[in-house]
């Protein structure tokens, strides 16, 4: 927060930027200026906050230092601007002549360009829930109550300044018990936008997957939640229901019902990814997984994200929700109709994102009934819209701190503040994991999950989401980024864009960049990143994805990589890793590749082998690599641990789950395999033949799949070592950044951040943004902005 700083004066005007609107900031000016005796005014402007006091000027003071030290906990103040005088002077920028009789909240105003943030959607406040199960409040379980402090925000707004006439509560008409709330200034649904009861606001309904309404018995509960108990009876009986939320439809079933969680699987065209768990509290969700403080922590988070987890052995939860994985995500309910399932009614229900694999979430109740009817048997729906969609949020914890995986709802809108001003730019972000990012100022403003744009309706929703966050935001973009790859569907969006200067912004650079913004400590420098994934177009027309680069935010040149391997078969090699297993052998062996005695070989039908081989040759259909992911997947296969997989990343990630608990990275050379690099011109190649015959001659005495795991994690831990050794000594450069979505693997990323640090090299990795490919938008927008 920046505080221009004041003199000892009479009568002051102060500007508040920042998230200031919706989260009872201005019930809380109004209650300190009254406890400090001020006059004047307070109102929401398109910058923000407004403010007029006039006063003693021990009485101001006094009111400027609770204001810094005790805005609402939802607040975050970012710049405080004000004008100020003993009594107006009458001056373009000075404060009006005395003659406020009291302190008073006047309606909000529209002045010239956007500077106010919007607030995302948080969690129910205990107040709220406290409120919600008193049967003698009244609004005693209520699906939708909500104060200053809590509920909908950014999935529920159409326009700014965060008014009711501009959010999806227009619709509902406040009753007088409602009304006299949000007009006391004193109350905690002062101005509460989605400020409702039962006799005003949005209602539940339960209809069938026909689309008819369902009855039910009261069973006691006021009738307006009689819905939701409905729902509960049919969860009970193994049944899927789909559950609108905050952002979007969840698929929620009973997380101990084998049946029903193969039953959503197979529905819902999900064979193997984990599915996530939404659990009451703490205590239960000790039960079958492992917590650790800081876990504890994150999963409390006003934000509620989904937070990954080490699932306890033996416990009651069905063996679909995660097969063939040690880690899983599950959160704690975040609205009122969660708390409400979840009410001494089931140890967990799995609530996976209301879509059909690969497609977008559906938001709205008709478009869900169309899209979901084939999967959910019961639709637990409600009629206050969702304008923007929303998923959950996803993290993990790394050293101790929270970890995005996904960065969407609760931390959307929230920008990433950034070093210097850059025009306005669009990042239109990578095929897979979508985000965009808008910039504004200093501020870089980047999109909830949007998810793989590889069919239309992802590409609706990239294009909803842009136009929708440009307008709320006020931007109008002067510079586009897109990824260089061309056949991208948001490289193909941008190229269509008119009136704007086009700006390629190849994909590891924009991964080293996004991590670099969030880190201004590193904005100006040069730096050796290492970016890590499983694809990316390079400068050369190959795919990268294993590169070291000398960077800043403006440009890159390309310091180590992997040697090429082909990848047969194209991107089929992505679902069927045993492709790029036999690649390596073939890389490695040359015609010899069958003298090798590995299992792997036997497991492939000769014809198979045959084709593959052949591509090979022929260089047809076999693009050259450079990628670490397909490193790792074809290492997953070698050793028989993953021959096709049904997730994107599935075979890494059983490959470091392969690795115990508690094993770490040994300095005893046994404990990793021997490898060499060669100089190409100015580039550093690291050589694989040598790794993948260290690894045929451990599958060959059989060592046990977790060791020749961790020691293939270690040997790669080693290599980067040695790289960036080697670039200090002839670059001068100490600082190491690392981004890509091999950086998900926490192995890699702890034991590789902890050996450069321990050979003095300053180490940033990501806090804000995904490591993956979530993050490129705002490296995109960056590197941009800046050329």
């Amino acid at each position: 927060m920046v505080v221009e700083q004041s003199t000892k004066i009479q009568c002051l005007k102060l500007v508040i930027n920042g998230i200031v609107q919706g989260v009872g900031f201005r019930p809380f000016i109004y209650r300190i200026a009254k406890e400090n005796n001020l006059k004047g005014y307070v109102l929401n402007n398109s910058h923000g906050v407004e403010i007029i006091v006039e006063g003693e000027r021990e009485h101001i003071d006094a009111f400027l230092y609770e204001i810094q030290h005790n805005a609402p906990p939802l607040a975050h103040i970012t710049h405080i601007h004000f004008v100020e005088g003993k009594s107006a002077s009458g001056g373009k920028e000075s404060p009006p002549k005395n003659g406020f009789t009291d302190f008073t909240i006047l309606d909000s105003k529209e002045n010239g360009e956007t500077a106010t943030l919007i607030a995302p959607d948080i969690a129910v406040c205990d107040d709220c829930l406290k409120e919600l199960f008193d049967p003698y409040d009244r609004r005693y379980l209520y699906p939708f109550i909500n104060c200053t402090n809590c509920g909908p925000r950014y999935t529920i707004i159409d326009d700014i300044p965060y008014d009711r006439i501009h959010t999806s509560m227009k619709h509902f008409i406040m009753c007088p018990e409602c009304q006299r709330e949000y007009d006391d200034p004193l109350d905690r649904r002062f101005h509460a936008q989605p400020n409702a009861c039962p006799k005003c606001g949005p209602k539940v309904e339960l209809l069938d997957n026909s689309g008819n309404k369902v009855g039910g018995e009261n069973h006691g509960y006021a009738h307006y939640s009689a819905p939701i108990v409905r729902a509960i009876e049919f969860l009970k009986m193994g049944k899927i229901v789909a559950v609108k939320g905050l952002g979007g439809f969840h698929l929620a079933c009973d997380a101990e019902n084998d049946e029903a969680v193969q039953t959503l699987r197979k529905r819902k065209q999900r064979e193997e990814k984990p599915l996530a768990v939404m659990a009451k509290d703490i205590r239960t969700i000790k039960t079958f997984a492992f917590i650790e403080p800081e876990e504890e922590r994150l999963l409390s988070l006003i934000q509620r994200p989904v937070a990954l987890l080490r699932e306890k052995m033996h416990n009651t939860l069905s063996e679909n929700v995660a097969p063939h994985n040690n880690y899983f995500g599950v959160l704690l309910p975040y609205t009122p109709i969660h708390y409400i399932l979840l009410n001494n009614t089931f140890k967990a229900l799995v609530m996976t994102s209301g879509n059909i694999s690969e497609e977008p979430i559906a938001t709205g109740n008709r478009e869900a009934l169309e899209r979901l009817s084939t999967i959910a048997d019961y639709f637990l729906l409600h009629d206050r819209d969702i304008y923007i969609r929303n998923d959950d949020s996803v993290y993990r914890v790394f050293e101790k701190k929270p970890y995005p995986i996904r960065r969407s709802r609760g931390f959307v809108p929230v920008p990433v503040f950034l070093s210097k001003e850059i025009p306005p730019v669009f990042g239109c972000g990578a095929e897979l994991k979508n985000t965009i990012c808008l910039t504004r100022g200093n501020k870089a403003f980047l999109s909830q999950h949007i998810g793989d744009m590889e069919n239309y309706e992802t590409l609706k929703s990239f294009d909803l989401t842009y136009n929708r966050l440009k307008n709320i935001l006020e931007i109008e973009p002067e510079i586009v980024a897109y990824d260089l790859h061309p056949d991208y569907l948001s490289t193909a969006y941008a190229l269509e864009l008119t009136g704007k200067k086009l700006v390629g912004v190849q994909h590891h650079h924009a991964h080293i960049v996004s991590c670099m913004a969030e880190n201004p400590a590193v904005s100006d420098e040069e730096v050796i990143g290492i970016s890590l994934d499983g694809t990316g177009y390079g400068l050369d027309g190959r795919i990268w994805g294993g590169e070291v680069l000398i960077a800043t935010l403006r440009s890159f040149e390309r310091a180590a990589h992997f040697e090429y391997v082909p990848m047969p078969g194209g991107e089929k090699v992505i679902k069927e890793p045993w492709r790029m297993g036999l690649s390596y052998l073939y890389h490695a062996f040359g015609e010899n590749l069958f003298d090798a005695n590995v299992n792997f070989l036997h497991d492939i039908e000769t014809n198979k082998k045959d084709i593959i081989l052949k591509l090979i040759d022929t260089k047809l259909n076999a693009p050259l690599t450079s990628s670490c992911g397909r490193l790792f997947d074809g290492v997953a296969a070698l050793i028989g641990l993953r021959e096709t997989v049904r997730y994107e990343g599935q075979a890494a990630v059983e490959l470091e789950n392969t690795i115990p608990v508690g094993w770490k990275f040994f300095d005893n050379p046994g404990e990793r395999y021997t490898f060499s690099l060669y100089q190409q011109k100015e580039t550093k190649i690291i050589r694989l033949t040598e790794l993948i015959k260290n690894i045929v001659h451990d599958i060959e005495r059989k060592e046990k799949k977790e060791v020749i795991s961790c020691k293939f994690h270690n040997t790669l831990i080693e290599i980067f070592k040695e790289i960036c050794i080697q670039l200090r000594a002839e670059r001068k450069i100490n600082t190491v950044v690392l981004s890509g979505g091999c950086f998900q693997n926490m192995y890699l990323l702890s034991h590789l951040k902890s050996l450069l640090e321990k050979y003095n090299f300053t180490v940033y990795s990501h806090a804000q943004v995904p490591t993956n490919d979530g993050g490129i938008a705002l490296g995109q927008a960056v590197a941009a902005g800046l050329t």
